[in-house]
């Protein structure tokens, strides 16, 4: 987001959900709407939950789906000294420093 910012020459606001916070994160609302969506179908394959999200429209805009069969690959953090950099054109919020941060262009 750093190189981002620098490259368009423009301030990036970056605020993070705490996790287990769900009314605030998109993707739980869009499984909401989904749940909504397929009213209690039995789910009991990958091709038919495919269908069911395929076949789902919002606002009349269909959504692309496909399988994503990579692994996801946990616990894998960046070393504080490879971070030094970027962190300083970071400014952490005062209310919340954790959860929103401002990046700086320049």
């Amino acid at each position: 987001m750093v190189e981002l910012s620098q490259a368009i020459n423009l301030r990036i606001r970056l605020i993070y959900y705490p996790p287990y916070h769900s009314k605030y994160n998109p993707i739980e609302r869009c499984w909401a709407a989904l749940e909504n969506y397929w009213n209690g179908a039995i789910l009991d394959s990958i091709e038919v939950a495919i269908k069911w999200a395929s076949n789902m429209t919002w606002k009349g805009i269909a959504p692309i789906v496909h399988r994503v069969e990579a692994t996801y690959e946990k616990g894998i953090k960046v070393l504080s000294q490879e971070l030094e950099h970027y962190q300083t054109f970071w400014q952490p919020s005062e209310t919340l420093p954790k959860w929103h941060i401002t990046i700086f262009p320049v």
